[in-house]
């Protein structure tokens, strides 16, 4: 298994968000965390990530508990929260270089084709502000491709995207997966993939009021 949750429990302000919680995702699945607004979703996405501490339970990335393998994690992992989380006073090739720079990566050969397969052609150079908020997106999204990480966890991915974005990332999460990637995600988006998609319902692990 790439990453394994167990008993996972949190609360937030006196509610609980989520207990008894168990799934292991294996390599080439598709998880979506589904609930209801306020249900914790981005709350479990960023405790996967360890990006959040308030929780008991046990996780493990490929077998070993992951505080003790949080270099590897963070190398094999990209995180993709609801911000676009770019520079908007910067282009769109300077944020895919610094984003390479800072995971150590010499991919710069591959930006112009990643931002190319995103429909980005001829904004390579453009300050992202000029952008659209598709178009920051979508640069946003390249850097998944960019990252080489085996596991991509992603909030609300489609945010922004017109409905030929939808459809080409659709197609590039199946792609991800197919080649033996796995991928946890939230999204109110109805998914049109041609790929089985396994479900964690936050809306079935709640609580009420924390003992």
């Amino acid at each position: 298994m790439m990453l394994t949750v167990k008993n996972l429990y949190c609360e937030r302000d006196e509610r609980v968000l989520f207990q008894n919680l168990d799934f292991s995702v294996a390599e080439g699945e598709v998880w979506q965390i589904q609930g209801s607004n306020g249900s914790g979703k981005t709350t479990l996405l960023r405790i996967l990530c360890g990006l959040n501490d308030e929780f008991t339970g046990e996780i493990y990335w490929q077998g070993k508990e992951q505080s003790k393998t949080r270099q590897e994690f963070n190398h094999e992992v990209f995180y993709l929260g609801h911000a676009p989380a770019i520079n908007k006073t910067l282009s769109p090739k300077e944020n895919l270089s610094w984003f390479c720079a800072s995971r150590g990566l010499r991919n710069n050969d591959q930006i112009k084709k990643v931002l190319n397969s995103f429909n980005l052609y001829g904004y390579e150079d453009l300050p992202c502000y000029l952008m659209s908020a598709g178009q920051q997106r979508r640069v946003s999204l390249a850097r998944m491709l960019l990252s080489q990480a085996k596991l991509w966890i992603i909030d609300e991915p489609f945010t922004a995207l017109d409905k030929q974005g939808v459809q080409e990332l659709e197609a590039l999460l199946s792609a991800h997966a197919l080649a033996g990637g796995s991928i946890i995600l939230t999204t109110h988006h109805s998914l049109q993939m041609d790929y089985s998609i396994r479900v964690v319902d936050l809306d079935a692990m709640a609580g009420l009021v924390a003992a």
